[in-house]
């Protein structure tokens, strides 16, 4: 029996689109409470939309629309909130137990991922240059790291540089990829592409400029012109990536057997 009022309409069923859905949330006018990961949130969307050098503690509070004072209870400092952005990038990255049968694959699979987490942030290159990696949530991969090289046999003087190495040659390529993408951005491309955006024009233009020098001045750079420019930003990662590769491999106690027959190629992108 209905205990609606007689006249009242009988409501009529869910569609069948709408059926299964859950019953839509009461919406109130009460603010989301602060945390500290909605402020890196927050400073991430001003980081994308303004750059590092945009990016202030007023910014980020006028993002979540609290008095710059709200945030301290959170972060130190803007240098605190950078590192817990650098430190965000590595949440849910775990290196595979190390393999000194596979500890080349394995790097380029770090060297990989850490130029995707580097790109999926504007200027987290410019951070990750300015931040020391040995906090205590990043000892982990640092410690990881460290095992892929010293299991695959590497002197430890030279196990202890490669992870520095490494992180650098990462952080200087997204830095100048950032760099292009802003230029591009900023002279009316959109800046969508996180290659170089007008860099298949330049290096034609450059492939043509080292091929017509003087051949008795520059015979190397001519001979050298159709392969001094690369079309493609992940083939010159993966080449150059592959000769650190190879340098460290010279240093394995049976280091012919550690070198990849193919020394004129490229390594597989796969």
């Amino acid at each position: 029996m209905s205990d609606a009022a007689p006249g009242t309409p009988t409501p009529p069923p869910p569609s069948p689109w709408e059926r299964g859905r859950p019953a839509r949330a009461h919406v109130t006018s009460a603010r989301t409470p602060l945390s500290r990961e909605r402020v890196v949130e927050a400073a991430f969307t001003v980081l994308d939309r303004q750059g590092l050098d945009g990016l202030s503690m007023r910014q980020v509070a006028a993002e979540l629309g609290v008095a710059v004072s709200a945030l301290y209870a959170y972060v130190r400092s803007k240098g605190d909130l950078l590192e817990l952005m650098y430190t965000r990038l590595f949440d849910g990255f775990e290196l595979p137990e190390p393999d000194p049968e596979r500890w080349q694959e394995q790097v380029r699979d770090y060297a990989r991922s850490g130029r995707r987490r580097l790109q999926s942030h504007r200027d987290m290159a410019r951070i990750s240059m300015a931040h020391v990696p040995f906090s205590a949530e990043l000892l982990p991969h640092v410690e990881a790291l460290l095992a892929v090289f010293r299991t695959a046999g590497l002197p430890d003087r030279i196990a202890a540089e490669a992870g520095d190495l490494i992180s650098t040659y990462i952080d200087g390529f997204v830095l100048e990829e950032g760099m292009w993408q802003d230029r591009a951005a900023g002279g009316g491309g959109d800046g969508s592409s996180l290659a170089r955006p007008d860099w298949r024009e330049m290096a034609d233009e450059m492939r043509e400029y080292f091929a017509s020098l003087p051949a008795t001045d520059f015979p190397h750079l001519r001979a050298l012109a159709g392969l001094i420019v690369s079309d493609s930003s992940e083939e010159r990662f993966d080449i150059g990536l592959e000769i650190i590769l190879r340098g460290l491999a010279s240093y394995l106690p049976d280091s012919s057997a550690s070198a990849s027959p193919d020394v004129g190629g490229a390594p597989d992108a796969g």
